[in-house]
C-alpha cells in the first residue's frame, strides 16, 4: 500500500520543491527567483539539499531564505561540505527525506520554472496519482539540442510510454517531474552511485514498472544545457546497457519473433547486445540500403554458437513485423518517416523504436 496516513496529510505543506545544489553559483539566483515567482495560492516549501558546493551557492541560498520565508515559502536547508560531492541521487533522496510536502517538484539548480508551473502540474498530479507528470520544456540555448527538444514535447499522449526504449533518458525529462511523495515512496529511491550513473533514467523505468506517464502540454520549465551538466558524466555505453535490458525486459516478451530494422551500425550493435534467448526472435534485418541488402545476410562472427547465427537482409517492405526500429528520428528528411507510414503499422503493437 502506498497511500500516505491522514494524520500525516495534516501536518505538511502541500508541495516541496526538490532542490540538489552542487557548485550552482552561475544559476541559483534565477532558479530561485522562479521558486518565489510561482503564482500556486497553496503551502509550499523548499528543500534544498548542498552537495559538497565549493563555491557561493550557500551564500545565494542564505539571502534567498530571507526573501522567500518572508513570502511565506517555508526554506529547509541540508547538505555537507566533504572534499567530493556524493552524486545528484544522494542529494535528492537527502532533500525529499528532509522535506515535508504531499507533493514532490523536482527542480535541478541550473533550470527555471515558468510562473504557472506548480499550480499546473499539481492539478494534473491530484488527477493521476499514480503517474509521474512532467511538461514541456524550452531549451537554453535554444539551438543547443534541437532534435532532442522537439522529441520531448512533441510526443503523444501515448508515446510517452511507448517511447521509452527510444533515448538516453526518460520521455519526460527529470526536471520537469512531479508527483506525490506517496507514490515517490512507492517507487523510489533514486541510486546513489554517484557519477556514472543515470539515477533518473533508472528511476524512470522502476516506476514504469508500477505506474504511468502524463505530461502538462505547455513549457514550464526552461531546461538549460551547459558542459558541466551531471548529464554528461554518464557514458553512452551506461546508457545503452540499461535501454536493452529493459527493452528484453518490458516489450520482447510479448513478441514471438521480430524484425530489427537497420542492417547498419547500430541495428547490429543492438543485435549483438541481446541476450542468447532474445537473439534466437530476430528473424531477419531489413533496410533501404541495396547494398546491404544484396549482401543477404548478417553472420554474428563472435558468437559462441555453431553454426555461427546467419540472419537475412530484406528490404523493408519484404520484412514482416513486429520490428525494432533503430533509426534515428528526424535525421532523414522525412524518408524514414514516410516509409514507415507507408505500412501502415500501429506503433506499440507492430513496432517499436530504440534509436
Amino acid at each position: 500500500m502506498w497511500a500516505g496516513r491522514p494524520e500525516e496529510e495534516a501536518m505538511r505543506a502541500q508541495v516541496s520543491v526538490i532542490l540538489p545544489v552542487h557548485n550552482a553559483e552561475p544559476w541559483l539566483d534565477e532558479c530561485l527567483r522562479s521558486v518565489l515567482q510561482q503564482d500556486f495560492e497553496g503551502s509550499m516549501e523548499l528543500s534544498v539539499f548542498n552537495d559538497a558546493s565549493k563555491d557561493k551557492s550557500m551564500a545565494i541560498i542564505e539571502k534567498w531564505k530571507v526573501k522567500l520565508e518572508g513570502s511565506g515559502i517555508l526554506v529547509v536547508i541540508g547538505g555537507h561540505d566533504s572534499p567530493s560531492p556524493r552524486g545528484v541521487g544522494y542529494s535528492k533522496n537527502q532533500a525529499i527525506a528532509q522535506s515535508s510536502g504531499s507533493y514532490l517538484c523536482f527542480l535541478d539548480s541550473d533550470d527555471v520554472m515558468m510562473p504557472q508551473r506548480v499550480r499546473l502540474q499539481l492539478e494534473a498530479a491530484v488527477r493521476h496519482p499514480t503517474s509521474i507528470v512532467g511538461c514541456q520544456v524550452r531549451r537554453e540555448p535554444p539551438n543547443s539540442t534541437e532534435r532532442y527538444t522537439r522529441w520531448i514535447n512533441r510526443l503523444a499522449p501515448g508515446q510517452l510510454l511507448m517511447q521509452v526504449f527510444t533515448s538516453n533518458g526518460p520521455t519526460v525529462v527529470m526536471p520537469t517531474w512531479f508527483c506525490s511523495r506517496a507514490w515517490f515512496s512507492h517507487v523510489g529511491p533514486f541510486d546513489e552511485g554517484g557519477q556514472g550513473v543515470p539515477e533518473d533514467l533508472l528511476l524512470f523505468y522502476n516506476h514504469l514498472r508500477k505506474g504511468g506517464v502524463r505530461r502538462v502540454d505547455q513549457s514550464l520549465l526552461l531546461y538549460r544545457y551547459h558542459p558541466s551538466g551531471a548529464t554528461h558524466s554518464v557514458l553512452e555505453s551506461t546508457i545503452w546497457t540499461h535501454r536493452v535490458r529493459f527493452l528484453e525486459e518490458r516489450a520482447l516478451p510479448h513478441w514471438a519473433t521480430f524484425t530489427i530494422w537497420n542492417a547498419g551500425k547500430q541495428g547490429r550493435r543492438l543485435y549483438r547486445s541481446l541476450t542468447a534467448e532474445a537473439r534466437r526472435k530476430v528473424v531477419a534485418f531489413c533496410d533501404v540500403d541495396e547494398n546491404k541488402i544484396k549482401k543477404g545476410f548478417y553472420c554474428y562472427e563472435d558468437s559462441q554458437e555453431k553454426p555461427k547465427p546467419r540472419v537475412p537482409i530484406l528490404h523493408f517492405r519484404a520484412a514482416r513485423p513486429p520490428f525494432v526500429i533503430c533509426v534515428k528520428l528526424d535525421l532523414t528528411g522525412g524518408a524514414f518517416e514516410d516509409n514507415l507510414r507507408s505500412l501502415h503499422l500501429q506503433e506499440g503493437r507492430d513496432f517499436l523504436h530504440f534509436s
